[in-house]
C-alpha cells in the first residue's frame, strides 16, 4: 500500500530501541527523512543511519533544552517538520506506591509525559507550516488499566492520553492531526531488559523470562490473540496514522493489545 510519505520529515523520540527504533526503521523504508532523538545511540540505530536518511541526535529529552535541540537539528537540516512521534517513556517494576519518592515521580513524568509536552511545544510552530502534518503519541493501555506495579508510569501515560485529546482539539483546525496509540505488552526492552517486567513476572510465576512473555503474560492478562505485540506492529500503525491515508483521523486513541482491554 502506498502511504505517500516519501521525503516527509519526521522527528522520533526515544528512537534507539524498542518501538522507537521500529518506527525509525519503518519510516525510513517508506522514504521518510528521520531525525531520531535519543540520549544514547545503539548499533541498531547506527545501522539505520548508515543505510537510510536518518540523523541521530543524542539529547536528553527529559529536559526542555533537549527537546529544543532535537527540533532545531531537524529544522536546520531539513527546513521543516511534517511528523512528530512522541515515543519516549520509562517505567520499571514497583513493589507498590509507598516505595516511590518524589524524585522518581519527577523522573518518570519528565521522561514519559513532559518529553512529549516539550517536544510538541518546540515542533508545533513548524508542523503548522507543513502540509498535512501529524503527531503520533505512543501511550499505553496502562493509561486506562493502571496496575500498582507501574503506578507512576500509568499516571504519566494517562496524562499523555489526555494531552493527546487536548492537542487534537486545538490544532486540527490549524492543519495538525494528533492521535495516540496505546499498546499492551510489547516485546521491547521495557519487558525484556534484565530486571525488567519479564523477569519480575517470571520470578512470581516460577518460570523463565521467555516463558513469561510467551505464555504467562498472554494468559494472565487475558490477551485474546494469545501473544504479546511485536514492535513492528506498533510502528506500522504509527505509519498509517502519520500518512495522508489517515487524513480525517484525529483525536483518537487506538489500542493494539491483542484484545486485552475488554471494555467498550
Amino acid at each position: 500500500m502506498e502511504l505517500h510519505l516519501k521525503d516527509k520529515v519526521a522527528v522520533v523520540t526515544g528512537a534507539s530501541k524498542g518501538i522507537g527504533l521500529a518506527v525509525v526503521e519503518a519510516m525510513s523504508r517508506e522514504g521518510v527523512r528521520v531525525v531520531a532523538g535519543s540520549r544514547n545511540s545503539t548499533p541498531e540505530l547506527d545501522a539505520l543511519r548508515d543505510t537510510y536518511d536518518v540523523t541521530v541526535v543524542q539529547v536528553d529529552l527529559s529536559t526542555a533544552e533537549g527537546a529544543e535541540t532535537l527540533v532545531r537539528h531537524a529544522t536546520e537540516q531539513h527546513h521543516r517538520i511534517d511528523i512528530l512521534v512522541n515515543n519516549l517513556g520509562a517505567g520499571e517494576p514497583r513493589n507498590g506506591f509507598l516505595e516511590i519518592d518524589d524524585a522518581e515521580w519527577r523522573r518518570i513524568f519528565d521522561l514519559t509525559f513532559f518529553s512529549a509536552v516539550r517536544t510538541s511545544r518546540a515542533a508545533l510552530p513548524h508542523l503548522m507550516r507543513a502540509d498535512g502534518a501529524a503527531i503520533v503519541n505512543i501511550s499505553s493501555i496502562n493509561a486506562r488499566l493502571p496496575f500498582p506495579m507501574v503506578v507512576d508510569y500509568s499516571a504519566a501515560k494517562a496524562a499523555l492520553t489526555n494531552l493527546n485529546k487536548s492537542l487534537s482539539e486545538e490544532f486540527a483546525p490549524r492543519g495538525v492531526r494528533v492521535n495516540a496509540i496505546s499498546p499492551g505488552p510489547v516485546r521491547t526492552p521495557f519487558w525484556t531488559a534484565p530486571g525488567g517486567f519479564a523477569d519480575a513476572t517470571a520470578a512470581a510465576a516460577g518460570t523463565t523470562a521467555q516463558e513469561a512473555l510467551d505464555v504467562v503474560v498472554p494468559q494472565s492478562m487475558g490477551i485474546s490473540t494469545g501473544r504479546i505485540t511485536e514492535p513492528h506492529e506498533v510502528a506500522d500503525l504509527a505509519l498509517f496514522l502519520a500518512s495522508p491515508l489517515a487524513a480525517n483521523i484525529t483525536g483518537t486513541e487506538i489500542l493494539i493489545d491483542g484484545g486485552q482491554t475488554k471494555t467498550l
